[in-house]
């Protein structure tokens, strides 16, 4: 049997972050929550240039375990430790320095939704189904992570997830501008991995940039987009771009 946790694997410029509970559809208990940013950094401080975040098996996940709720998120004190484990969860893959891509297929619900809201980039199979069921539990969704659904669909359709508490499938979220890309289930591997050996090939730096500019765009801190901007200029990446365009050549940038 698979051990259950929250694991990581490199493989070259390209590192995983795999959700693994499949008994329950890789729900996350407090402890699993708690080990995400400790997993993302673990691919910050390599020489990874990509994190992938996806699910065990043929599911993303189902959020959080609520088989502990009962005990971990029983009252209102007890509720805040929990929610700030979540919290954590979601701003360690939003403010990841690397572009991080969501594999989902299968279930993506709940803290799941909101951990594949805080990648940047989301790429689902045909089979993936889609809700935010707070309103089921009588619990409010974290507000930062409700920036991230704002951010991911726009505030009507975040709305009507939160409203409904419905499922949705992968062609209603792509229209909602959740997702990048719909594919087979047969296909979701070559073109995940088609995409992050395209970014993990450009400037580490100009991807750092870029992110901390969106989230300027978006009311972040405008100060550290313009620090991350200008170093792009006194790097050696941007000379070897120079190089490679005269040379017509590849550029081979090193993230220096």
């Amino acid at each position: 049997m698979k051990e259950i946790g929250v694991h990581l694997v490199k493989s070259g410029a390209v590192a995983t972050l795999t959700l693994r509970n499949p008994q329950k559809l890789n729900a996350l208990s407090q402890n699993l929550w708690e080990a995400i940013p400790r997993r993302v950094a673990e691919a910050v401080n390599s020489d990874a240039r990509v994190l992938i975040v996806t699910g065990d098996g043929k599911n993303f996940c189902a959020g959080a375990d609520i088989g502990e709720f009962d005990t971990l998120r029983a009252d209102p004190e007890t509720a805040r430790l929990y929610e700030a484990a979540n919290d954590a969860a979601f701003a360690a893959l939003r403010n990841c320095p690397l572009p991080v891509i969501a594999k989902v297929q299968g279930i993506c619900f709940g803290g799941g939704f909101g951990l594949a809201a805080a990648c940047d980039l989301r790429i689902a199979a045909e089979n993936a189904r889609f809700s935010v069921p707070a309103a089921r539990l009588g619990l409010a969704y974290p507000v930062e992570a409700m920036a991230d659904i704002v951010a991911s669909v726009g505030a009507q359709n975040a709305k009507h997830l939160l409203f409904t508490a419905e499922r949705f499938n992968a062609e209603q979220m792509a229209d909602m501008g959740f997702l990048n890309q719909v594919v087979t289930a047969e296909r979701l591997e070559e073109v995940v991995m088609d995409l992050v050996t395209r970014i993990a090939d450009l400037a580490p730096l100009t991807h750092r940039a870029t992110k901390a500019a969106i989230a300027a765009a978006l009311g972040g801190d405008i100060a550290r987009a313009e620090r991350l901007g200008a170093d792009t200029f006194d790097s050696s990446d941007y000379a070897e771009g120079r190089a490679a365009f005269r040379e017509k050549r590849k550029p081979r940038f090193t993230g220096r």
